[in-house]
């Protein structure tokens, strides 16, 4: 299994998915501002909980500095990243701070401006004014505040759980009015210039979406009036991702607007509202995490095996005679039913009988009274059935070298679906259905909802000897950040691959592998250096009498820990040297 990263040079050579989703981004509320005569500007940043790696948010920040585009933390970690990250990045470029915070969070963040970093303190909750009134003193450093509001405009669908009144987090408007009070009771009203909101991720339409940046424009138009130095308003994230391609605001897993018609809705909800309260029109900032970061890798996979279950036994006249002899009583009336229904063509009533029949035979099987190759021949007749009347189970179970929980959580835990296809042999047609079913010892890993309600894929019969990959778009975004070690399956290898002018069009310009056994032990606190010397022992113990053996032994279990959790395929092996671990990165 591989994640790749991609490069594109959709702006310019060299150049990553990323910084053209940047600038479409950019771009399209840049149009806005100057289209609607706005008298502000849009700087957006990226919240690194989509995707904490290292090479993702040092690209956002270097092609967004042009941009001013700055970074969203949500945790203490996620703020040491923003922090570090960010002394490369543009002096204006905000760093948010959002989260549940303590003191040190808070000192970190005030920090940060020491360091000349653009930190902004979002209030998650009432409580915490009063650490950083406290600590600001202490520290000598005068903060920049903002608040994150609970809107009463509510986001309906799946992903509107952390919207409205009873959200997770914000202030209310009761709270709002407190925390203001304490800012003016400091004399720190005047560190008080961002509001924050957030209807929540895949805004289905326009019309949600201005009516939640008109509730908050009112708001901050009423902390300019109590006296606050109100500059930015931040509209958190939400802007959708079209994953199944209807362009639809019915669907949970896509949206009913364009990029440039999101950011024209937001610019005139905020123009709105402050023109008729004459306020000066604000920065305004987004969190637009997925759109930014959705289509920036594609994952690769292999299906390793199906499963198979075979054209349906021929029977000769006389193996049939003497597979009914076999049967019960009851069991031969239900095959003497069968074949009158059949000769008179009443196929539904064919099925009936045909399933009477096996549910008998079954539980016979059960008690003791048919033996498994009577039952076998019975099963093979009903299949020939279900066949012969076009009722047989068109759809194929395709293993494929995959954890759904480590790479593809979402499928999961949310029913989040994802463009998939084949990626081999699409000069020639599909002829079966599938559904993917992954290595883990669990039920639940297995993908069978495609895009468009399908619930399989179009693939095709697997061929001994040939690979056969397929290839998963759009999860960019979190997908890596919150997979787990279920069955102890770590992360896929990652390949970096950039778009170039070269003669094959591209290069790949780092390859890392994923996390070995040994890894992935250590994750749950074991010591694979320790459970090494324990099994060498017990070889040296059980081979005593032949040393090379013992020593082959070990050798081979020491490999083992080196090596990654996926499958290694017969094809893999071919002409693998002893040391070689690169082919296990791959499979």
């Amino acid at each position: 299994t591989v994640s790749i990263s991609l490069i594109s040079n959709s702006c310019s050579p060299g150049r990553p998915t990323r910084p053209n989703r940047l600038e479409s981004l950019q771009s399209a509320f840049d149009y806005a501002v100057q289209s609607e005569g706005y008298g502000s500007h849009y700087q957006g940043v990226y919240p690194v909980k989509c995707n904490q790696d290292r090479f993702v948010v040092e690209d956002i920040v270097r092609f967004g500095s042009s941009f001013r585009f700055g970074l969203e933390s949500g945790s203490k970690p996620e703020l040491l990243m923003a922090m570090s990250c960010l002394c490369k990045g543009n002096a204006e470029a905000l760093l948010i701070c959002n989260g549940f915070k303590d003191a040190e969070y808070i000192s970190l963040a005030l920090a940060a401006r020491k360091l000349a970093l653009n930190s902004v303190i979002v209030l998650e909750q009432e409580e915490e004014v009063d650490l950083i009134i406290d600590l600001s003193n202490k520290m000598h450093i005068r903060p920049v505040i903002g608040m994150r509001a609970k809107l009463r405009t509510k986001h309906s669908g799946h992903f509107g759980g952390t919207s409205g009144e009873r959200g997770k987090f914000g202030l209310t408007t009761a709270q709002i009015l407190r925390v203001v009070k304490k800012l003016e009771h400091a004399g720190m009203l005047d560190c008080l210039q961002l509001l924050h909101f957030h209807i929540g991720s895949q805004i289905p339409s326009t019309a949600l979406l201005a009516d939640g940046v008109g509730e908050a424009a009112q708001i901050y138009c009423e902390l300019v009036r109590l006296g606050a130095q109100m500059r930015v308003i931040d509209i958190g994230g939400g802007l959708g991702i079209d994953y199944d391609g209807t362009k639809s605001s019915d669907s949970d897993i896509s949206v009913g607007y364009g990029l440039q018609e999101y950011a024209t809705a937001v610019v005139r909800a905020v123009q709105g509202v402050c023109d008729r309260r004459s306020i000066k029109h604000p920065v305004i900032c987004s969190e637009s995490g997925r759109a930014i970061v959705s289509h920036h890798s594609v994952l690769v996979f292999e299906a390793v095996g199906a499963s198979s279950y075979g054209a349906p036994p021929a029977f000769s006249s006389l193996a049939l005679q003497y597979l009914v002899e076999g049967l019960s009583e009851e069991a031969r009336a239900d095959y003497c039913n069968l074949s009158d229904a059949a000769i008179r063509g009443e196929h539904e009533t064919c099925l009936l009988y045909t399933e009477e029949m096996k549910r008998r035979c079954v539980e016979e099987f059960k008690q003791g009274l048919l033996g498994m190759e009577e039952l076998a021949g019975v099963e093979g007749l009903c299949d020939l059935v279900r066949k012969t009347v076009g009722e047989a189970d068109p759809v194929r179970r395709y293993h494929v070298n995959l954890s759904i929980f480590t790479s593809i959580p979402d499928v999961w835990s949310i029913d989040q679906v994802f463009p998939i296809i084949p990626i081999h042999r699409l000069d020639e047609k599909p002829t079966v259905k599938g559904i993917l079913s992954d290595l883990t010892c669990d039920s639940d890993g297995k993908i069978d909802k495609f895009i468009n309600g399908e619930s399989s894929l179009a693939m095709h019969e697997l061929e001994g000897g040939r690979k056969y990959y397929l290839r998963m778009f759009l999860g960019g975004a979190y997908e890596e950040a919150l997979g787990g070690y279920h069955n102890l399956f770590g992360g896929p290898s990652v390949v970096r691959v950039l778009q170039s002018e070269g003669p094959h069009s591209f290069a790949v310009t780092r390859a890392m592998p994923g996390p070995s056994n040994g890894d992935v032990l250590r994750v749950m606190q074991h010591q694979p250096e320790l459970m090494f010397e324990t099994l060498k022992h017990r070889a040296e113990e059980s081979v005593h009498d032949d040393e090379l053996t013992a020593a082959a032994l070990a050798t081979a279990l020491a490999r083992s820990f080196h090596n990654m959790p996926y499958l290694v395929t017969a094809a893999d092996h071919a002409g693998e040297d002893e040391h070689d671990q690169w082919s296990y990165c791959i499979a």
